[in-house]
């Protein structure tokens, strides 16, 4: 079988640094975010067309914007949800970039991460948002309700405050049913129940963890990957918990020996994954599942069994960090990356159907 190829389509350099980019849903467009020299936030829209991104709209704040998401929007709405270097979440309406339409002061110091869940078409129950902050805390948002947070996850008295990097939504597939999972700067991995409210599962991965994303939000938890610090990401296969060896998992180091910054699972098929390295480089994996999920162990309980990951391409595309990356859940093997080196890229990705 042939192996699929990276192939960069088109670049864009832009005049500030671009922390995170998203495709706006069911269009030809892209949203990109990130800070201005001076330390202003902006807000921009670029279409996609005949081979070019032409600037569509933008928008320049006081703060600059660290993060954003679609995922608690509605197809008819595209409302953009951001989080901010001075702790606010905002959502915006992309047809009208000038004002916020709900603001609220999610955290103390800058929002590192947000995921939303149950906008467009993905997942069940209330549109919710989710912020981790530089302050240690995670808190969930109704955007139907003004101000205060649904739910805010705090460390428990006398702990010490770590650095939220990374949280996401899954689970979400039915009206009960909802997680948080959130990674951050020691190694911990945290996964939240939001309908006992209390800690489901939590491990610790030695290194700081940049990334958590489950392969798909909208269906009972399957698998979850992490990425850290140092080169590495695990695994965790969430189909079977054991009562005292938790979830089974493998870890898997990258060729690039650098930080693994993010992990996308692609949309049309959830066994695929892309992930971006600290060396401007994008990975793409396969995970395969074992003959049997599941065995019994030596106590007498049940235990998740691995699969393997197989590396299918991998391509240098920078030579500063990826920092951002998104798939288009409308056209298969089509993303967007955005890198520390100002530019905006498109990406292809081939022979995806085969896999």
């Amino acid at each position: 079988m042939d192996k699929p190829q990276i192939i960069v389509h088109l670049e864009k350099s832009i005049g500030y640094t671009v922390f995170n980019t998203c495709w706006v849903p069911c269009s030809a467009k892209l949203l990109v975010l990130g800070s201005m020299p001076k330390g202003t936030g902006i807000l921009q829209i670029y279409e996609f067309s005949k081979g070019n991104l032409n600037l569509v709209e933008g928008s320049e704040c006081p703060t600059g914007l660290r993060c954003g998401t679609f995922g608690a929007s509605s197809f008819q709405q595209r409302q953009i949800a951001t989080g901010d270097f001075k702790g606010v979440l905002n959502i915006w309406d992309i047809e009208s970039l000038k004002e916020p339409v709900y603001t609220a002061k999610a955290h103390a110091d800058i929002v590192n991460a947000i995921d939303g869940v149950a906008g467009l078409g993905i997942g069940v129950g209330a549109p919710e948002v989710v912020t981790g902050g530089r302050d240690g805390t995670v808190k969930v948002w109704d955007p139907r309700q003004k101000d205060d947070p649904v739910v805010s996850i705090e460390p428990n008295e006398g702990e010490r405050r770590r650095d939220c990097w990374t949280v996401a939504f899954g689970g979400a597939h039915s009206i009960e049913e909802r997680v948080v999972c959130a990674g951050f700067e020691n190694g911990d991995i945290k996964m939240f129940d939001l309908r006992s409210m209390g800690i489901l599962w939590e491990t610790n991965a030695k290194n700081g963890i940049c990334s958590v994303e489950f392969d798909r939000k909208d269906i009972p938890m399957n698998k979850v990957v992490a990425t850290t610090l140092e080169s590495k990401f695990m695994i965790f296969d969430l189909r079977t918990r054991h009562p005292t060896k938790g979830f089974s998992s493998l870890t898997q180091k990258t060729a690039h020996k650098s930080t693994v910054w993010l992990c996308r699972h692609l949309p049309q098929n959830r066994d695929l994954f892309m992930t971006g390295g600290g060396s401007g480089s994008l990975c793409l994996w396969k995970y395969s599942y074992p003959a049997s999920r599941v065995q019994d162990s030596s106590d007498g309980n049940q235990e998740g069994v691995m699969g393997a990951v197989n590396l299918l391409q991998n391509a240098n595309i920078a030579a500063q960090p990826i920092c951002g990356f998104e798939w288009n859940h409308d056209k298969l093997g089509l993303a967007a990356c955005t890198a520390f080196d100002q530019t905006i890229r498109v990406i292809i990705v081939t022979k995806l159907n085969t896999y």
